[in-house]
């Protein structure tokens, strides 16, 4: 079964959802935060919660469409794609975290050009562990496109969070550097580094920091997550280079230590030796032209004293 998720994000901040483009029929809707009388402007929930506390927020499901429709409710655990934007597992995947605080009715009814707004809740586990748990809320509809059948979800971000200690944390690995020489003795090389960033520690946090000289940016990491980043700088090959990855996470209201890491990278300077080799050569060339017109100059010196009857030395 092939199954169309259609859970739209912007690296930390979802957007407010838009009309699923694989919606069977001319069924659309939208899905967003709402307070109890319809939506209240917010872009996504957000709740911290003590390990045990409830919450009750309320979604509304808008039917853009011309006819009434049933949306079938579910929550999921959320994670960000390797283009740094949000989503949420798909219906066939088991949540094991976020996901399972969130309980919401299994469907709902929507007159066509109608908005019905729902309650859900949000209950932390006792044994919650502090720090972040992502998680997202979607209205989803089935229908067959041709022989295949098609889940469409719109949906927005929760935030929850487990009050404690928040710690934020990063790891580097798999860090791989390559240099690639200007043939342009002139002109400097380039140095391309490759690494995995993850986020061990408890937290959702910005990625900041330098890289072989240049500032990386890496956008979000959730807790657990990771990316795989590259950087580019030019440098001269002046044999060992040593490159330095210094990473931090950015959380508001959390101290955060940054992850330094140091690599060697040799590069050597072949552009340049050949270059040298090649003046060496060039010079070499010009003594030796000149060394023979000295000697055609002292043979025709000789041969014209000759040819007057003059001295010879």
């Amino acid at each position: 079964m092939r199954r169309a998720v259609a859970v739209l994000a912007c690296l930390a901040v979802l957007s407010p959802a838009t009309p699923a483009a694989a919606a069977p029929a001319t069924v659309t809707w939208t899905v967003q935060p709402a307070g109890t009388n319809g939506p209240d402007g917010r872009r996504w929930a957000e709740h911290t919660l003590d390990p045990g506390g409830t919450v009750i927020d309320h979604l509304a499901v808008r039917n853009l469409g011309d006819a009434t429709a049933v949306f079938a409710l579910d929550a999921a655990d959320g994670y960000l794609t390797e283009n740094g934007r949000f989503n949420m597992l798909p219906s066939d995947r088991r949540s094991a975290d976020g996901g399972t605080w969130i309980s919401v009715q299994e469907t709902v009814t929507v007159p066509a050009g109608r908005t019905v707004v729902v309650p859900f809740t949000v209950t932390a586990p006792a044994d919650a562990t502090p720090g972040d748990h992502p998680a997202g809320i979607a209205a989803s509809i089935a229908g067959k496109r041709g022989t295949v059948q098609v889940e469409s979800r719109v949906g927005f971000r929760v935030l929850l969070r487990a009050s404690g200690t928040l710690r934020p944390a990063l790891a580097v690995s798999g860090v791989t550097t390559r240099f690639r020489p200007n043939w342009n003795p002139l002109r400097p090389g380039t140095l391309h580094v490759a690494y995995t960033v993850a986020n061990t520690g408890n937290v959702r946090a910005g990625i900041h920091g330098r890289v072989a000289g240049n500032r990386a940016d890496l956008g979000e990491l959730l807790p657990g997550g990771s990316r795989i980043a590259t950087a580019v700088a030019q440098t001269w090959p002046l044999g060992r280079i040593r490159t330095t990855l210094t990473l931090t996470p950015v959380v508001p209201g959390a101290a955060a230590e940054p992850h330094t890491l140091t690599v060697t990278t040799w590069a050597l300077p072949w552009p340049q030796v050949l270059a040298l080799a090649a003046v060496a050569v060039l010079i070499l060339l010009a003594r030796m032209r000149r060394a023979r017109l000295k000697r055609l100059l002292e043979q025709a010196r000789l041969e014209g004293r000759r040819s007057v009857g003059g001295p010879t030395p």
